[in-house]
């Protein structure tokens, strides 16, 4: 299915009809062009729309859609003036819904949803999976976890596209829970009890510092032994979270070098000798075979790094979906396949 008109967009699913802009709405939103006028909306219209109702912003949406703002005003112009309506108040310096605007709010969540599932229901017929699933997580998930798991999906199941979100904990937990994404890959615990939590990587955090810094040639160094020195910390996460719990545990006041929001800046600056930092194992693999690196193990506490799989409880998984989630914990880790299973199947 293309993004072309929608005045009448039914689909059925099963034993479901999904009428996303049907004769009601066309009503409601098109009657000044007649009954037997079709509107030319299109889904990225609308696609753009949700954007600057969800960011309340039309330069933020802008980025997102990987467009100028311009277009972005265009596109939301279009929409309104087919209408007949406004559907964003622009006054106050911020960008709102207008009582329309909530109105259509639901009716093009409603439609794209109805076209993802159609496509999906569509591949379901087949036995091969396809259509495409989104997966949320952070930098460093994104650059050192998740290259694996996507190169062996992808040649296992060529015909699935496959997007990435980038994001930290919270707006990952966020994406999944309002189903912008598919799935999350987020650091444990996860707590909410709408996600389903599925465990795919074990990991811990450790010390780093540059290989002519004194910690680096130790076996192993103690907490007290590495707040001595000026540390580098990310802004915010569970990692951070993490360590002023240890910090506070020891009754430790160490001195703070720097705060940044990507772990990659993290160990640059280590390598730069800014300071000292802690940071997931698996993230510095290749900066210690580079020799910009060496990794100090935490001599007298452990700090887990686990990261699981989550999505939404009463997700319908399709094809796709669950082959994705057998991949990723076959192969992030095969000790656990069994759980696998617990994943409903369809």
């Amino acid at each position: 299915m293309t993004g072309g008109k929608l005045s009448r967009f039914i689909l059925k699913v099963g034993a479901t009809v999904y009428d996303g802009v049907a004769s009601g709405v066309e009503s409601r939103f098109c009657s000044s062009a007649g009954p037997s006028v079709n509107c030319p909306m299109d889904f990225d219209q609308l696609e753009t729309f949700l954007e600057v109702a969800r960011l309340s912003s039309f330069s933020r949406a802008a980025e997102k859609r990987f467009r100028t703002q311009p277009a972005v005003s265009s596109q939301i112009r279009g929409l309104e003036e087919e209408i007949g309506a406004r559907l964003l108040d622009r006054s106050g310096g911020k960008v709102s819904l207008t009582a329309a605007g909530k109105l259509f709010l639901r009716y093009a969540e409603d439609t794209l949803d109805a076209r993802k599932a159609v496509c999906t229901a569509i591949a379901e017929t087949e036995r091969i999976p396809r259509g495409e699933i989104v997966v949320g997580a952070n930098e460093g998930t994104c650059l050192h976890i998740l290259p694996e798991v996507f190169a062996q999906f992808k040649k296992s199941y060529p015909e699935v596209a496959v997007s990435i979100k980038r994001a930290d904990y919270a707006k990952t937990l966020e994406s999944v829970v309002d189903n912008s994404v598919d799935f999350g890959v987020v650091s444990l615990p996860v707590t909410d009890p709408r996600l389903t939590v599925v465990p795919i990587h074990r990991d811990e955090l450790v010390i780093i510092a540059p290989p002519h810094h004194p910690l680096a040639r130790l076996k192993s160094a103690t907490v007290e032994e590495a707040a001595r020195f000026p540390l580098l910390m990310p802004k915010s996460g569970h990692t951070r979270d993490s360590l002023e719990n240890l910090f506070h545990e020891r009754r430790l006041k160490p001195q703070y070098s720097m705060e940044l929001d990507s772990s990659e800046l993290l160990k640059r600056f280590v390598a730069a000798d800014v300071g000292i930092g802690f940071i997931a194992r698996s993230h510095v693999a290749e900066d210690v075979s580079a020799n910009a690196l060496r990794i100090i193990p935490i001599a007298d506490a452990q700090v887990r790094r686990d990261l699981a799989l989550i999505f939404r409880k009463d997700k319908a998984l399709s094809r796709a979906a669950l082959a994705f989630i057998d991949t990723a914990v076959k192969l992030k880790t095969p000790e656990t396949v069994g759980l696998a299973t617990t994943v409903p199947n369809r």
